[in-house]
């Protein structure tokens, strides 16, 4: 259990203030809730088994991969755990168990009740798309890839933006100068037709994606810093560490960032955000994700492209507008827990 009483009393009010604010704590409780559940995706969502006995032996085909021979089968390749033919000679020599959901997001069904795709049905709670996948498994491995990238942007992000802004901030002049009027052509770069074109060049990934948008992120957090170091180098106290001899990296780290990371940790929901909408985007216009790849901005254009099964445009609206809220609501109780003036009242 967290400790509050740890923290500094600052923190303490910042702490209780959060909380305080209903929407944005039920808010980070779901949202912490849901990425959790999908970083165990492949135990949720799998074509394969959990768990198996045979002939006395347990196996856990989910995490390992295991020949068709270990079962008692002919090949030395995979098994197939969803043959005919695979399933006998499991059961008749023991048990699996399945996950919930017995399909991955690439999974393709072959036994629909009619040509994909094919309505909710028990088996498919959402159906599936028109390449025979089951939505639920998609939307699953989708939820968990577009966060997972988010943070890894917005970390990014964030480390590069102080970094410069507050080199830019502290030192000034001349340094001060160059970046400012090299953010300024940065800026005004059309990223999304950059994207566009690096994409027929080189085969999209997604590190390869991750780092092209991080290349234009970074500038979002700069100015704030930048700011907060041009205001914080005149203070007494930075003054006073300069005439005791502290070296300026010392009195950046010290003395400065922590003012500094007020106004970053305020942004950092809002970049989340923003990076969920751009790699969503790419994927609906073809930009992102390798074909395939569990994508929540595939399963929309499946919903445009398919208006004959809204079940897939009104998953992908649930979904992206649920995930988009609780961030919202999260970035807005930080930034509130954040304002020294409703800390101060707290």
């Amino acid at each position: 259990m967290f400790n509050v009483s740890k923290l500094s009393p600052i923190n303490q009010r910042r702490y209780h203030t959060f909380f305080a604010n209903k929407r944005a704590k039920y808010s980070l409780i779901i949202f912490s809730a849901l990425f959790l559940i999908t970083l165990f995706a492949e135990l949720i969502a799998n074509d394969k088994p959990l768990l198996v006995n045979y002939d006395g032996g347990l196996y856990s085909p989910a995490l390992i991969s295991y020949p068709e021979t270990t079962f008692g089968g002919d090949f030395d390749t995979e098994a197939d755990y969803r043959d005919p033919y695979v399933v006998d000679l499991i059961e008749g020599n023991g048990w699996m168990i399945w996950p919930l959901i017995p399909y991955s997001y690439y999974t393709h069904i072959g036994n629909l009740p009619q040509p994909a795709p094919s309505p909710p049905t028990a088996q498919n709670w959402l159906g599936t798309d028109d390449q025979a996948r089951d939505v639920v498994a998609r939307v699953i491995y989708g939820f968990r890839i577009s966060i997972l990238f988010a943070l890894v942007l917005t970390l990014g992000s964030s480390i590069v933006g102080v970094l410069v802004g507050a080199l830019q901030g502290y030192y000034g002049g001349k340094v001060d100068l160059i970046g400012q009027r090299f953010l300024e052509i940065w800026g005004g770069l059309p990223v999304l037709f950059l994207l566009i074109i690096m994409s027929s060049i080189v085969d999209p990934n997604f590190w390869w994606l991750l780092g092209i948008m991080l290349l234009f992120s970074w500038t979002a957090l700069v100015d704030v810093v930048r700011a907060e170091f041009l205001r914080g180098r005149n203070l007494d106290y930075v003054r006073a560490a300069k005439a005791l001899g502290v070296n300026n990296p010392t009195i950046m780290q010290r003395h400065i960032l922590p003012n500094a990371m007020v106004a970053t940790v305020t942004l950092m929901p809002f970049i989340l955000t923003g990076a969920v909408t751009t790699l969503t985007s790419l994927d609906f216009l073809g930009f992102g994700l390798p074909p395939g790849s569990a994508s929540l901005g595939e399963l929309v254009h499946q919903g445009k492209t398919n208006l004959h099964a809204p079940w897939l445009a009104m998953t992908a609206f649930v979904v992206l507008s649920f995930m988009l809220t609780l961030l919202v609501f999260i970035g807005e109780g930080v930034r509130d827990a954040l304002d020294p003036r409703l800390v101060t009242q707290g």
